[in-house]
């Protein structure tokens, strides 16, 4: 649940880095000095020598492994993100629960977050940012993305850190306007939406064709075709 990068999302709910083999050319991510701005500590605390009654508390409670690595996290003031043993913070407060990999990066989570009106979420991450992700946000929509996984970047002025924030298309979203409206559409590597699977305002299932400017260039709905009794 990296959420203090990819916006719309939480932020709860975006990240990922590189390995300097490039293949064409290299992910755009964030500038270091934005990534300076956000980081909290380089080196986080992601284990703990001794459990201490499974070091539960009234604000957080946090599961280790065999090795002392903190694999969960359940608090009402979710830690800083941590990334490949870098520590940022959050662009707001989600109280929930974080889970870690073995190394102590977080690899995703659910909880609320704390902003107008309250909003649910929940992701799964990829290595350094949002793989999945749901979200309930205060104006009544609901959201399911899925983004593609981006090339691992690593910034050698974070100790060779992979990188959070690097661009990547959310290929699939599946969605409920406020409105009742549902949707899916699929979008291309651009993150530009060109398949939607919708319902028409008459009640007519429909799949709608975009162009790369988000214009409806062709729409397929059989039964508005049909002849009304």
């Amino acid at each position: 649940m990296t959420t203090i990068i990819r916006t719309g999302a939480l932020a709860a709910l975006a990240m990922a880095f590189a390995c300097p083999t490039v293949a064409e050319e290299t992910p755009k991510g964030p500038p270091i000095e934005a990534l300076e701005r956000l980081i909290t500590s380089r080196t986080p605390e992601t284990r703990v020598e001794a459990p201490d009654h499974e070091r539960i508390s009234a604000r957080r409670i946090d599961i280790v492994d065999a090795d002392g690595v903190i694999r969960m996290t359940l608090a009402g003031d979710n830690p800083s993100a941590i990334i490949d043993g870098v520590e940022y913070r959050r662009s707001i407060n989600v109280a929930g629960l974080i889970l870690y990999d073995d190394k102590g990066s977080e690899r995703g989570g659910f909880g609320t977050a704390d902003v107008e009106g309250g909003m649910a979420i929940l992701a799964l991450d990829h290595p350094a940012m949002d793989a999945i992700g749901w979200r309930v946000a205060p104006d009544g929509e609901v959201s399911f993305i899925i983004n593609q996984a981006p090339p691992p970047v690593r910034e050698p002025k974070l100790g060779g850190a992979l990188v959070p924030g690097v661009e990547t298309p959310t290929r699939m979203r599946l969605s409920v306007a406020p409105d009742g409206t549902p949707a899916v559409a699929l979008s291309d590597k651009n993150d530009k939406p060109r398949v939607r699977l919708t319902v028409t305002e008459e009640g007519f299932g429909a799949i709608q064709f975009l162009n790369a400017e988000g214009q409806v260039i062709h729409t397929i709905a059989p039964e508005a075709d049909l002849p009304t009794s």
